[in-house]
């Protein structure tokens, strides 16, 4: 170990320079050192282990001994080893790799990989972890700082947020393609209270939205609900003609251009609210933080399936409450 410690850097590039140019003059002129200088770094490789690490040809021209080819081998993995670094290094102040933890709620679960997928073609040395789950597990990711961005529905008053709107996140009413109240363009507030209305779990920003809508359409009236846990559930729950429910647009887009389900006119529907995408303001991002966040920022609503044109209500400007997603 005390070899090691008397090992340095200019010893191994005297070594190196000496042994490719076969002269100590043309290693010193390349090096920029006297050829003294060059002699004395060889002279304390050869005290520090012992043995020579250079000897003369018969033309003359310095060569490696065995020894000497052992360390120069180790050195240039070394070197080889610390030139990838310093590239690393470089690409990681320039924002060109890292990790990057993306939080994002369950109904993004059907548009988020594709971001990934981008992300990953783009920039191959950033590797994005993608977390998924409900509002209250991706609001308390964000708070306990576990994400480095979040993609979600209206953002939560705390922490402090830098927010982001990246596109509209349309809700409808889905039902089965031969349920009674299918393609009618005349339904009141009671056929629909009349039916089953399946919903998310408790802490879904998708069960809040559902219903205050319910609560407002029905002015306080009650109805029969069913909880289920995820997106899909509640889809095939739908199209088994179990009941209808409020769901985002991006979770039913397959399903309602092939028939599946679909979605019922209904005053208010659908509802347009947005994604965002957010990070804590009070923390600095780092460079692939960055690089992923200014990628998801320019591309916008392009990761998400088209919105075919309706009508809509924009809740966001009059609830102040919790919002979806």
């Amino acid at each position: 170990m005390r070899r090691l410690a008397s090992l340095t850097f200019k010893q191994l590039r005297a070594l190196e320079a000496v042994e490719r140019t076969g002269s100590i003059a043309r290693a010193s002129e390349e090096l920029g050192l006297s050829a003294p200088a060059v002699h004395s770094q060889l002279k304390a490789l050869d005290e520090t282990f012992g043995c020579a690490m250079l000897s003369r040809a018969g033309s003359g021209k310095f060569r490696v001994t065995a020894e000497g080819r052992a360390l120069l081998d180790a050195h240039l993995r070394a070197d080889a080893g610390f030139r990838l670094a310093l590239r690393r290094i470089d690409s990681l102040q320039k924002g060109m790799a890292g990790t990057v933890v993306l939080g994002v709620v369950s109904t993004g679960k059907y548009f988020a990989p594709g971001i990934v997928a981008r992300l990953r073609r783009a920039y191959p040395e950033i590797e994005i972890l993608l977390q998924i789950g409900n509002r209250d597990r991706i609001i308390a990711g964000v708070q306990d700082g576990a994400f480095d961005l979040a993609i979600m529905g209206r953002p939560p008053r705390e922490p402090p947020l830098e927010a982001l709107s990246i596109g509209d996140h349309p809700h409808v009413l889905i039902a089965g393609p031969d349920h009674p109240l299918a393609g009618r363009g005349d339904l009141t507030a009671d056929e629909v209270l009349a039916e089953t209305i399946l919903m998310r779990e408790q802490g879904s920003g998708t069960r809040i939205l559902a219903t205050r809508f319910l609560d407002r359409l029905g002015e306080g009236k009650t109805y029969e609900r069913t909880e289920m846990g995820t997106n899909e559930t509640i889809k095939q729950a739908v199209i088994a003609g179990l009941g209808i429910a409020l769901i985002s647009y991006h979770t039913v887009v397959e399903e309602l251009r092939s028939g599946r389900l679909v979605a019922l006119d209904l005053p208010g529907l659908p509802i347009l609210r947005h994604w965002f995408l957010l990070h804590r303001s009070d923390t600095v991002l780092s460079g692939a933080g960055r690089t992923v966040l200014a990628f998801i920022a320019a591309e916008k609503d392009g990761f998400l399936p088209a919105w075919p044109p309706g009508r809509g209500q924009d809740l966001s400007s009059k609830d102040r409450g919790p919002g979806s997603a």
